[in-house]
Order: structure tokens, then sequence, then C-alpha cells
């Protein structure tokens, strides 16, 4: 069945498959279009750079009115990222526009690997080190970006399960 976010959704992955962003890429689950999965690579020079971050990003029958969830699958070492994969960027929360679409929110998230903000902090670690110990900081994020190399395919099991029978 069609629905004004349903159809949205396909708008979307239309315009990132014909004219997608440099370093970005998503697709939905072929079983549930609610559900995509998508691909960051971290931006060149930065300590994220040849990085491949994985993400799930959750729809439901709000969108484009309210924004998706989104989470890293992939290991992230970051001021505005939590432990568990969610982001703190204003964009999903408070500043969200329904002119924004799939390409726009995976843009920004990169833009959020390459200029963090560590004065709303999602992972205080993170954020602490950015600030007063680059060099621990840039250390630790390359150990994420060779972390993210390793796990192919590998998704947390409550997730996997999730995303692959649509049952969000």
């Amino acid at each position: 069945m069609s629905t004004p976010s349903k159809r949205r959704l396909i708008r979307d992955f239309k315009r990132l498959s014909t004219d997608p962003p440099g370093g970005i890429s998503g697709a939905p689950c072929a079983d549930n279009l609610m559900i995509w999965n998508a691909v960051i690579f971290g931006p060149a020079e930065t300590p994220f750079e040849d990085g491949t971050f994985k993400l799930l990003l959750t729809f439901d029958e709000s969108y484009p009115n309210k924004p998706p969830t989104v989470k890293f699958l992939s290991k992230m070492f970051h001021p505005n990222v939590y432990a568990n994969g969610e982001l703190c960027l204003d964009i999903l929360q408070n500043r969200w526009s329904p002119t924004y679409d799939v390409a726009a929110i995976l843009t920004s998230i990169q833009s959020l690997l390459h200029d963090p903000n560590p004065n709303s902090p999602a992972n205080a670690e993170a954020a602490s080190l950015y600030r007063e110990n680059m060099k621990e900081y840039v250390r630790r994020v390359k150990a994420t970006v060779e972390a993210s190399w390793m796990d192919e395919g590998e998704m947390p099991a409550d997730l996997g399960d999730a995303a692959q029978d649509g049952s969000q």
C-alpha cells in the first residue's frame, strides 16, 4: 500500500541512486521500505578518513514530517555519538525540517564526523579528549576506523533481526 511517507522514501531513494553525494550510500531493505541500511565513508583529511561506517535508518509513517531514527551499527568514538550508536545531531531532533531527505541526513552525519560539536556531547570522554588531548582523540578514532573494516556484515542481533524481518 502506497502512503505519503513511502512515496517520499521512494523519491529519496531515486535521488540518492541517481545523484549520490560523495562518500555516502544508502538503500531500503529489500523487504521493508521503512528500514534503510546506509554507509558513510570517513571524510578525507580527518581522523575518520578511510573508515567505512554502517548505519541503520528507521522511518515511520510520520516521515517526512518527523525525522527517522538513525543509529550507527559500526562502533564509533565521537563526541556526538552515544555508546549505543545513536546520534546527538540537531537536524534529527529540534532542527528537523520536512525538506531534509535521506541524502541530506547522511551528508549532515558525514559533516558531523568532520566537525564535531564537543559542547553538546553524547560521549563525554570523546568530547573531553577532543577539547583537551587531540593526539589521544585521534588515536582512539583511528582505532575505530580500523574496527570499521572488520565488521563486514556484523550487526547487533537485536537490530539485525528487526532489519531482516521488518518488525520495527
